[in-house]
């Protein structure tokens, strides 16, 4: 297993440094002039040139880069090109906000998703389960914008209860910190549950036609005590599997979440990078989102031993 962790974690170096040149080639060689938005459409030709030079961008396209990876080598991601602020301060500032949205997000998704699952495959064509895959079919369906300006219009706005937009770190109050992480938690939620749901129903099913299963119940074991204990566990690898995969979808439904509810996160800062052509900053985001998708595959493999002890690294 050890030997696994060091292959995996050693593989990781390559994938991240393609990432990290495949991003940088593309938002150089992408049309639009940093320098431009920066200065102003009425900047002379000697100005921007002077931009351009002071944030190197005048330089041959490797040089810039190798001088780039140097720094990251070091731990510096450079300055922000529009505040000029560092970046990894601006990472930090925004990275609780997408933490906790994310997590609560998650955590949310797995704890409704598991029994719905579970229940659509327990009650397999019957209406409690026709229910929960038409269910599922709206959660796929409507984007999740929609969603949250509607529970806007609701809950915040017609319902009062609670607020707008906005988000309070938790030294504010716990209160201020989790009624400004409810709405849009529930909305980004949404098709992450409907995802899970439909893949924990699909795999008990085939589970529970398994010989071992009628062998439990010919046993006089219980069908509470079947699907806790052999069921979901032997359908877990595929379980743990979509659970894995939707933690890194959550990255591109935190950008719309985000804007949608106002959140100082990084799905914003992201946006506004783009629109700023900053290219440090996106660098340097995209480059931490690789990372933690890395880190959960990484996790996610970990985890297959855990619930099957057939596999064996």
């Amino acid at each position: 297993m050890l030997s696994f962790v060091v292959k995996r974690v050693l593989s990781a170096v390559p994938v991240l440094f393609m990432v990290a040149v495949i991003v940088f080639m593309v938002l150089r060689l992408s049309p639009g002039d940093p320098a431009v938005m920066i200065a102003g459409p009425n900047a002379t030709s000697e100005q921007l040139a002077d931009l351009r030079e002071s944030m190197g961008l005048n330089r041959p396209l490797l040089e810039q880069l190798v001088i780039w990876l140097g720094d990251i080598g070091r731990g510096d991601f450079g300055t922000s090109l529009v505040s000029g602020k560092p970046v990894t301060e601006l990472v930090m500032d925004r990275l609780w906000p997408t933490l906790a949205l994310s997590t609560t997000t998650i955590i949310l998704a797995v704890a409704v998703a598991l029994p719905l699952g579970v229940i659509a495959a327990w009650q397999q064509g019957k209406w409690l389960d026709r229910l929960v895959m038409a269910g599922s079919v709206v959660g796929f369906s409507v984007p999740v914008f929609i969603i949250g300006y509607v529970m806007i219009l609701i809950f915040a706005r017609k319902l009062g209860w609670f607020p707008v937009q906005g988000y309070k770190p938790i030294a504010d109050g716990f209160g201020e910190f989790a009624s400004r992480l409810v709405l849009p938690s529930i909305a980004l939620s949404f098709p992450y549950i409907a995802l899970i749901a439909r893949i924990v129903r699909t795999n008990v099913i085939e589970v529970m036609g398994e010989d071992y299963i009628r062998t439990a119940r010919a046993k006089g074991q219980t069908e509470r005590g079947v699907m806790t204990e052999h069921a979901l566990r032997n359908a877990a690898v595929p379980i743990v599997t979509i659970i894995g995969v939707s933690i890194a979808m959550l990255i591109s439904g935190v950008v719309v979440t985000e804007s949608v509810f106002n959140i100082p996160g990084l799905g914003r800062l992201v946006l506004e990078a783009v629109l700023a052509r900053d290219y440090t900053v996106i660098q340097a985001v995209i480059l931490l989102f690789s990372t933690i998708y890395v880190f959960i595959n990484l996790s996610v493999d970990l985890l297959y031993g855990l619930f099957d002890p057939r596999i064996r690294y």
